[in-house]
């Protein structure tokens, strides 16, 4: 990508009310972040996969016997195959349109390139294609639902 063209999308990031902006170019990409995006006082939602339990602190009244400590909690199960994840943040759809049928269901097999679903991203439809061939596993996301950047998205076997 030309550096006059990466400073002027940097330049209209930092005066416009965009957090975050990503855009790819033939075999390059470009991710700019505004670091003052997020205001200290907001609540940032994070998938359930990247959250961390937070410490448990027992304090024990004087002459009380130690508290037993909490058990780890099982991992979660890895689902065994490829794993294609979200390219980007916005909603994602199984199908085209409404009523339409989906681009893949669990058991249909799939060739590098084929349309798996859509994300809505700033009301612009970005098809996401699979970058494996297999059989279709697991669809890990319902139709609707907003996803997050690297989220897991169909597991492929």
């Amino acid at each position: 990508m030309d550096l006059r063209k990466l400073k002027t999308l940097i330049d209209l990031v930092a005066e416009s009310d965009i957090a975050e902006l990503e855009v790819t170019e033939g075999e390059g990409k470009v991710r700019i972040v505004k670091s003052s995006a997020i205001p200290q006082n907001q609540v940032v939602m994070m998938p359930q996969h990247a959250q961390v339990a937070p410490a448990q602190v027992a304090v024990a009244a004087p002459g009380a016997a130690a508290p037993a400590t909490p058990a780890a909690p099982a991992a979660p199960a890895v689902p065994e195959g490829h794993i294609v994840k979200s390219p980007m943040v916005g909603t994602f759809y199984r199908a085209s349109a409404p009523g339409a049928a989906p681009f893949a269901d669990i058991g249909k097999s799939v060739a590098k390139g084929d349309t798996l679903c859509i994300i809505e991203a700033m009301k612009l439809l970005n098809e996401i294609e699979s970058d494996f061939e297999g059989t279709i596993k697991q669809i890990l996301v319902e139709n609707g639902q907003p996803v997050e950047y690297g989220q897991p998205l169909f597991v492929i076997g």
